[in-house]
């Protein structure tokens, strides 16, 4: 028989929230574990949790409080549905804001300022998907309620390293050709694979490495196929200003990427993700502002829209403003990919992307298309759906292993 003391024992949760969590009963002599396995309530927002400060007189007395889900985990509800948005984000937000600098720069636009500015000055929009899921009550979790110290220094320092990663990624489009500008772009991915295995502790597997092995091919191709778009009248002087501020682009985004995994393994919800998002853009637009007040970008745009630009003032505005608004899809989508799968996979989506916006270039401004982007396109999309398949083996594995665990703890006797 148990004592009282032992009826009366604490119970706490672990620190981290999964699936399958783990609750610690806390007796005088021993710990117990108890799996928690509450995902398939239809409150997908609350796990019984027990609160330790309620008074109890046994098991009746325990007093249930709301714990929120892990929304990184695949099992979960609202995992897909976010996997499939934040991509369509990324898709469309790199296609656009890649289609909407052509064009800036095709009709005589020219600032590396704005470039830069457009980039992060549409943080306002993500308040939009801050707020939205409790406003509709799809969320009980009220926005910045988990907010820290830790956190908001955190964000700080990423967005302020975003916000050089802008700056060093203009200057560099703004000097170098594109054929130059894509080839060094395209070994970012490569860092991006090297520095996760050294800071997340990314795994090497086949379908990765053959993935960041065509990618880049078909990136490397890609240049060599532009190699005659280089600018009149580019110095070697400006020429290696370009060559180091593009590497210096690549090998800071190849960072920022896994730097934000590790920091999104202690973040439970995609909400959270957005808020942590939004004081970063707010870091990126003020390093951008400074710079446009120091270097009269302000003043820039005001002469480019009214004689500079060969669009007239109007299109030239709606054209900043488009870049404002899909930049923050392209970098929303990518948060959100790093947050729900991993860097790596935003580094090989934004990759691939590159590829496909050379599509668009060919639809909307009729670039010719030969046989290296054809052949550059199918090592791309090879690359590209290989590693698809092989995250959902992975998947497929992962969940296949959660239903042994449940069928094998619902044969074990209490």
């Amino acid at each position: 028989m148990e004592s009282r003391s032992q009826r009366e024992a604490m119970y706490s949760p672990t620190a981290n929230i999964h699936h399958h969590e783990s609750l610690t009963i806390t007796t005088a002599n021993d710990k117990i574990d108890i799996e928690a396995i509450d995902q398939e309530n239809e409150n997908e927002e609350q796990h019984p949790h027990l609160d330790p400060s309620s008074p109890s007189s046994g098991a009746a007395a325990m007093k249930l409080v709301p714990l929120h889900v892990d929304q990184k985990s695949s099992t979960s509800k609202r995992y897909m549905p976010l996997l499939v948005f934040n991509y369509l984000c990324l898709f469309l937000g790199s296609l656009s804001s890649s289609l909407l600098s052509k064009y800036y720069f095709i009709h005589n636009g020219s600032s590396r300022w704005v470039s830069t500015w457009v980039q992060s000055a549409g943080f306002p929009l993500l308040i939009i998907p801050i707020c939205l899921p409790y406003l509709l009550k799809i969320s009980k979790r009220k926005p910045f309620t988990d907010f820290t110290p830790k956190i908001l220094t955190l964000s700080t320092f990423l967005g302020l390293m975003l916000g050089l990663n802008n700056l060093l990624f203009s200057w560099g489009n703004s000097y170098l050709p594109v054929s130059t500008s894509a080839l060094l772009l395209s070994s970012q991915l490569v860092f991006n694979l090297i520095l996760s295995v050294i800071i997340v502790k990314q795994k090497i597997t086949f379908s990765n490495l053959n993935c960041v092995i065509l990618l880049t091919v078909s990136s490397i191709l890609l240049a060599l196929d532009s190699s005659h778009d280089r600018p009149r009248g580019l110095t070697h002087s400006k020429y290696f200003i370009g060559f180091f501020c593009t590497i210096g682009a690549g090998l800071l985004f190849a960072l920022y990427l896994p730097v934000m995994e590790k920091v999104y393994r202690r973040v439970y919800c995609y909400e959270m993700v957005m808020e942590m998002q939004l004081i970063m853009e707010i870091g990126a637009t003020a390093l951008a502002t400074v710079g446009m007040f120091c270097d009269g970008g302000f003043s820039d745009m005001k002469t480019e829209s009214q004689g500079v630009f060969d669009k007239g003032s109007a299109i030239y505005w709606m054209t900043v403003m488009g870049n404002v608004v899909t930049w923050q899809f392209c970098f929303m989508g990518t948060a959100g990919m790093v947050f729900l799968t991993s860097s790596l996979t935003g580094g090989i989506c934004m990759t691939a992307l590159l590829t496909m916006n050379v599509l668009g270039g060919v639809v909307v401004f009729g670039d010719q298309f030969g046989g290296i982007k054809a052949v550059s396109t199918t090592l791309c999309t090879w690359g590209f759906f290989s590693y698809l398949y092989g995250m959902y083996v992975k998947m497929k594995k992962h969940k296949e292993e959660i239903d042994r665990s449940d069928f094998i703890r619902e044969l074990t006797p209490m």
